[in-house]
């Protein structure tokens, strides 16, 4: 059993969540392979990676039908759905509502509510509409948001996330306003009505909401990105620790970068400790870049392979992504590599569940939204392999060099 289940809409989110929750004193893991039940034993928090944002709303019921037995076994008081901060999805791909709406037929929550901010990652749902931060640090309303209005894949056009969501099947959400925090008793019978969104505005918001969430009990849905999941840890912090866990097998550094936003792209830019490949749509189609990654890990060194922001791969965002977590897939049976970093959404996802790891443990943070998970696999040259998921949007300039640095930090003194 565990008093949480977190089902990611990604990896990178996922893993994010995880972070959140180890971070506040709570015992959780990522569990990847749903017949490794071990991994759930004594968990405060079990996670459920997925690649849902990425599928459409029949696919992604599928996933969810597949993944029940193992949350309903779990028998959580609360079923955290983590989605994006930013809520970038459409009625045809990554539907929020289509999900949300299974999960409570399945669930049957006394509490269903939508979590609209993360100040800690300059997200805010004010009025019940999204603002987001932008890579200028300026705050934008999420439809007018440089980046997120022109995904390529879930354009960002409406900002009142009642309508947005409403689109996708979760309509009758009742807004609760930042100004009607300060009474959980009056907040907790609106919950206990119908499904409802809460405006986030400030940290203190969500303190309010967890004496809400508190007050209204029972079995909870909850809609939202790791905010949740400082919401709850905030309601009942923990104080357990992870044990260490022993350095990988090798000391080789990958990271391959399938975001081609702008964030990861100066991220690309930045990095300074590897030698670098761009997988361009040539190489891509004629596979050269296997075997030119593979021995330049064999000869040392970190090494960065990346997609061209600009480039046309002629794929579609679904196709790229398999073809891109192939071609990690192939780097990595060519030659061992003990600490894998992956920048994309969907990439992360991919590659990930095409790996075989059973589980992933929170290991340390790099910064909001992107934290470094310790694996578990069957396989020792992949077990206790160090990862770093992060979304197009996160890090700083310098995460790159600062996740090589890691390795170099972990490996042996030369005697």
């Amino acid at each position: 059993m565990a008093g949480v289940v977190f089902l990611g809409d990604d990896f990178t989110g996922a893993s994010d969540s995880l972070a959140t929750y180890a971070r506040g004193g709570w015992r959780a893991r990522l569990v990847l392979d749903p017949e490794h039940g071990a991994a759930a034993d004594g968990l405060d928090a079990l996670g459920l990676p997925t690649d849902l944002r990425a599928l459409g709303p029949d696919k992604a019921r599928q996933v969810v039908a597949r993944l029940w037995p193992r949350i309903a076994d779990a028998a959580p008081r609360v079923l955290h759905f983590k989605v994006c901060s930013t809520f970038d999805s459409s009625p045809a791909t990554g539907s929020i509502g289509a999900v949300a709406r299974d999960l409570a037929a399945r669930f049957a929550p006394d509490v269903v509510a939508v979590i609209g901010g993360q100040p800690s990652l300059g997200r805010h749902l004010a009025f019940g509409n999204l603002f987001a931060r932008g890579p200028d640090g300026a705050v934008h309303r999420i439809d007018r948001h440089p980046v997120m209005s022109r995904h390529p894949v879930t354009p960002m056009t409406e900002a009142d996330m009642r309508v947005h969501l409403a689109a996708q099947g979760l309509d009758g959400l009742t807004l609760v306003p930042a100004a009607a925090l300060g009474d959980p008793d009056a907040v907790a019978a609106t919950l206990r009505a119908g499904p409802v969104i809460f405006d986030v505005v400030t940290v203190e918001d969500q303190r309010g909401i967890a004496r809400a969430l508190a007050a209204a009990g029972g079995r909870q849905l909850l809609v939202g990105a790791s905010s949740v999941a400082e919401i709850l840890t905030d309601m009942s912090a923990g104080a357990h620790g992870s044990a260490p866990v022993a350095p990988p097998a090798s000391g080789a550094v990958l990271l391959f970068a399938g975001s081609r936003s702008t964030t990861t792209a100066a991220q690309v830019d930045a990095a300074t400790a590897y030698r670098k490949l761009a997988l361009t749509p040539e190489a891509l189609a004629a596979g050269t870049v296997v075997p030119e990654a593979a021995a330049l890990l064999r000869s040392g060194g970190p090494v960065l392979v990346h997609l061209l922001p600009g480039g046309d791969y002629g794929l579609s965002p679904d196709a790229l992504a398999d073809a891109t977590s192939a071609v990690v897939a192939s780097i990595l049976a060519e030659t061992d590599v003990g600490y894998l970093g992956i920048a994309g959404g969907d990439t992360s996802s991919r590659i990930c569940a095409g790996l075989g790891f059973e589980a992933l443990e929170f290991e340390d943070g790099l910064g909001a939204g992107v934290c470094v998970c310790a694996a578990v696999h069957r396989d020792p040259r992949r077990d206790r392999m160090r990862i770093m998921l992060k979304g197009g949007q996160m890090g700083t300039p310098d995460l790159f060099d600062r996740f090589a640095a890691r390795a170099v930090a972990a490996a042996p003194a030369a005697s």
